[in-house]
């Protein structure tokens, strides 16, 4: 349990357990709250904050005046009482938390000398004030056969409102209210809080926290589809700017896993038919790539994985591996297809795919499960190395799992289905001729100096114990987002124009940088 305190404001934060319900840790927390808030001092309250995690900060727009008609103030009010409430409504969304312009407030102004001279103090103004500004019910009454209802309305409709409430009685029984203590304003709230963009003003944004366990790229769709339908309802020259939106990187994560795919797809394609000497040999590594990623997509959805960035990139990392049994099967049937045609042996088809399945399946299969299995040292890490990399080593493994089970099912079949007709021999390609050349007296060498061999094997295993005693109890890589925070610290006491002069400098300073497209600040 953590605690912070500022002036007006004190939060407290309670951390649980990983994997523990956040629901029911909620209503603990509510339960707790509950008995504290009879201990709080008169005028304090308890809020329960959003239910969202620490990542729930999905997305942040500006609130801006095109036509340069309308202040910070009226911004303001219009993100507090017309963007809020639409935007908070929208599914998915645990808060629009508001940030910049000055909150608009009624403030009443005692005059000293008056209250001094009447006989008034500050205490029965703002008694008076409370009192008038609140409805009160009275009683029930019935009267020929119908229940009315007795009520005082005091709730002010206007500034002038709250000035008539009637603070003392003065000599005469003549009333003493707020205007004859006090004058009325309009001026903004304090301000505990300033946002600021490229170092050239103030704005007014808003913040969209997304509710646990929502799909962020489902959540921004919603919210920027209300932002549409909202905009034409707002003043002219109202508008809605970009600031920060995770949807970009998603996208761009999606983005780079199709893209490997493709590139994979058409590499296998390309080696295949330089190697083999045949198109639709390629087609069954081609096949299996996709097919092993829906199964591994599968099983995500049975244990409940979600697709993020990292689970995404253990797919991206499982894509060249994955067609490895499906590319030696391949190559292992063109073997012995040439052998039966050599031979002028009558052999069926069937069989040939059988014989060469057979010969390779088992030693595939293990490879690949091998290959699975290296991924579950992984699953050791904890804290916040364990949750950026276990759903990583999941889809991995998953992916790697379907690739051999496919390896000994789909990929025979394929076999059998898609290579037909001429397939050419292999001293056909002058490159399969070049390569066994070279191969031929380096497997040679290897085998007759075999202790050579294995003993540069164990040097190379020495030396990586090195490196391995640097890698230190922390590993967290750098996410290259695209988006920067900057968070610079300054004295507590400092004042919020001397910040704001600071934060200014800053943005300035950083949207200076030919790269970044916009600098969004926020102090307090």
């Amino acid at each position: 349990v953590r605690g912070m305190s500022q002036f007006g404001l004190s939060a407290v934060f309670v951390v649980f357990e990983d994997g523990t319900d956040l629901y029911w840790a909620r209503s603990r927390v509510l339960e707790y709250l509950q008995t504290a808030s009879q201990r709080l001092p008169e005028g304090a309250t308890s809020v329960l904050g959003p239910d969202a995690t620490g990542v729930g900060w999905v997305m942040q727009y500006i609130l801006a005046d095109t036509s340069g008609t309308r202040d910070l103030a009226a911004l303001r009010s219009l993100q507090d009482f017309v963007v809020k409430p639409a935007l908070t409504a929208v599914h998915g969304v645990a808060e629009i938390a508001s940030l910049g312009g000055f909150e608009r407030e009624y403030q009443i102004v005692l005059d000293p000398v008056r209250l001094l001279g009447l006989g008034v103090s500050a205490k029965d103004v703002v008694a008076a004030i409370r009192a008038t500004n609140r409805d009160v019910g009275g009683r029930v009454l019935e009267l020929g056969g119908t229940e009315y209802i007795v009520r005082g309305i005091g709730r002010a409709s206007s500034g002038a409102d709250l000035m008539q409430a009637v603070v003392a009685t003065g000599r005469g029984g003549t009333p003493i209210t707020v205007a004859d203590v006090a004058s009325l304003q309009e001026g903004p709230a304090e301000r505990r809080g300033i946002a600021e963009v490229n170092g050239k003003g103030e704005v007014v944004s808003g913040f969209v926290v997304m509710r646990f366990g929502e799909n962020p790229r489902a959540v921004i769709s919603r919210v920027r589809e209300r932002m549409a339908s909202l905009e034409p309802s707002l003043p002219p020259g109202v508008v809605f700017v970009d600031g920060y939106d995770r949807s970009r990187l998603i996208d761009r994560a999606v983005d780079t896993l199709r893209f490997k795919l493709i590139e994979e797809s058409i590499i296998v394609a390309l080696v295949t038919v330089l190697f083999l000497l045949h198109a639709r040999s390629a087609l069954v590594a081609i096949i299996t790539l996709p097919v092993g990623i829906l199964i591994a997509f599968l099983a995500m959805r049975v244990l409940g994985l979600g697709a993020n960035i990292m689970s995404l990139g253990g797919i991206a990392i499982a894509i060249g591996a994955m067609i490895d049994a499906a590319i030696v099967m391949v190559e292992n049937f063109h073997r012995h297809r040439e052998r039966a045609d050599a031979s002028g042996e009558q052999v069926d088809h069937w069989e040939i795919v059988s014989r060469a399945s057979r010969e390779v399946g088992p030693a595939l299969f293990t490879s690949l499960l091998i290959i699975t299995l290296s991924f579950l040292p992984v699953f050791a890490l904890g804290a916040q190395e364990g949750r950026l990399f276990h759903p990583l080593a999941w889809t991995k493994s998953l992916a790697m799992g379907a690739a051999a089970l496919l390896s000994i099912t789909l990929v025979p079949v394929l076999m059998g289905l898609l290579i037909r007709g001429k397939i050419p021999p292999e001293s056909a390609n002058p490159i399969n001729r070049g390569m066994i050349r070279l191969y031929r007296p380096m497997i040679h060498w290897v085998l007759k100096h075999r202790a050579l061999t294995l003993s540069i094997g164990v040097l190379v295993l020495v030396v990586t114990v090195w490196p391995w005693h640097r890698l230190g109890s922390e590993f967290m890589p750098p996410l290259d987002e695209g988006s920067v925070m900057d968070m610079p610290s300054m004295h507590p006491g400092i004042g919020a124009e001397q910040a704001k002069a600071i934060l200014r400098q800053r943005d300035a300073a950083l949207a200076s940088v030919p790269e970044v497209r916009m600098v969004l600040g926020k102090i307090g």
